[in-house]
């Protein structure tokens, strides 16, 4: 074949889509999830300089990352050749002292989304359900779609999880439930009791995965040990991160806690190598960085009560949050939701926000805390963009 006719076969827009085609309908019907705009975006497609954009979109830690951690990828560079310790041993074990817990018991993923698609692929095919909240993380439909399965989800609770509703939900084909406890985007915290509850009367074939991705976050007052119900749920697992108060967001590494034989069949579906040398160690450094998870914890503290208190004096609704943001809602005009103009609003003033429409929230946007400065640049440019 001559060198012209390959160049257009590999063009052949018909020859894609006849491929595509081949792929089940269930996995051409998903909505790719869709991250918090970049600041470099913003700054190309505004005209504007980055150092001038604020981003709270994201719930990264806007102290940045863990000293710790940072100190203890420099030395690691040099291993950038290696490829890394496909059991993550160390950090299990650094991990299995901190929460009491087996080693065998400790899966490791490529941030704690990866932890819940092995969960799903562990779980999930045709002819099988998931349940999980109205109004939880987008990660969940995505995740039990990709796997052709059903989708059960259960009206929320003042946009909170129902649990009694999510237990009774449960049906003969349901093989994983999801629980973001607390949640995103709401903020909202589940009381501890129904939590046990729940996990009381949910059929023991029935997988369930406590999404605490924003655990460090918690109020002092509101923390319970979850990880003391392992042994006394051999269904439960229990999902955490690195990316938000450790502030590791950009090395993608999480973590599960469970019951070895449930960690074994996640670790059949857990690709090879799926975490990398610099996050290991920076993952290791970090949980033993516990100055700097209080400093991010103070702060965040600081940092909603001045949000909440800038949304009343603006005379804004908003939904009380456990994590580190919160969700502000913009109020209608003549019945029209304007949450997407004022979003447009804000990044035209250079501040990058998360629009949750797509989480059955059109009248909401989801604001992460911030510096002090941050804050107060979002409120300024948030009365400005009310009108």
């Amino acid at each position: 074949m001559a060198a012209e006719e390959i160049a257009v076969n590999r063009m052949d827009p018909s020859a894609a889509a006849d491929l595509c085609e081949r792929s089940p309908a269930y996995v051409r019907e998903i909505a790719p999830y869709q991250p918090g705009k970049p600041i470099s975006e913003l700054a190309r497609e505004m005209g504007l300089a980055e150092r001038d954009i604020v981003k709270l979109a994201s719930n990264e830690n806007p102290l940045g990352s863990s000293p710790r951690a940072l100190a203890a990828i420099a030395p690691a560079l040099a291993e950038l050749s290696r490829y890394p310790d496909g059991n993550q041993y160390e950090l299990k074990v650094a991990l299995s002292r901190r929460y009491g817990w087996p080693v065998e018991g400790i899966v490791v993923g490529n941030g704690s989304n990866d932890l819940l698609e092995m969960a799903a692929a562990a779980f999930l095919a045709p002819g099988r359900a998931c349940v999980f909240s109205q109004h939880a993380f987008a990660v969940y439909p995505l995740a039990t779609q990709a796997r052709g399965a059903r989708a059960i989800v259960t009206p929320a609770k003042r946009y909170g999880h129902d649990l009694p509703a999510m237990a009774r939900a449960v049906t003969p084909d349901t093989r994983l439930m999801f629980i973001a406890n607390p949640n995103n985007p709401t903020g909202t915290l589940a009381p501890w009791s129904e939590l046990e509850g729940l996990l009381h009367s949910v059929p023991r074939d029935v997988a369930v995965v406590l999404d605490e991705a924003y655990n460090e976050y918690l109020p002092r007052e509101a923390r319970f040990d979850t990880v003391a119900w392992l042994s006394r749920f051999p269904n439960l697992a229990i999902v955490r991160t690195f990316s938000k108060i450790y502030g590791l967001a950009g090395l993608r590494v999480g973590f599960a806690l469970m019951q070895p034989a449930l960690a074994d069949v996640l670790n059949r579906v857990r690709q090879p190598f799926n975490v990398n040398n610099l996050a290991l160690v920076a993952a290791q450094a970090a949980l033993g960085d516990l100055a700097f998870v209080e400093r991010s914890s103070e702060l965040n503290r600081q940092g909603m009560a001045q949000l909440c208190g800038g949304f009343r004096a603006l005379g804004l609704d908003f939904i009380p949050s456990c994590g580190n943001f919160v969700s502000v809602e913009l109020p209608r005009r003549d019945g029209a939701p304007r949450a997407g103009a004022v979003y447009q609003a804000l990044l035209r003033r250079g501040v990058i926000v998360r629009p949750v429409a797509g989480y059955g929230m059109p009248d909401h946007l989801r604001v992460t805390i911030g510096l002090a400065e941050e804050n107060d640049r979002f409120l300024r440019a948030l009365g400005e963009s009310l009108g």
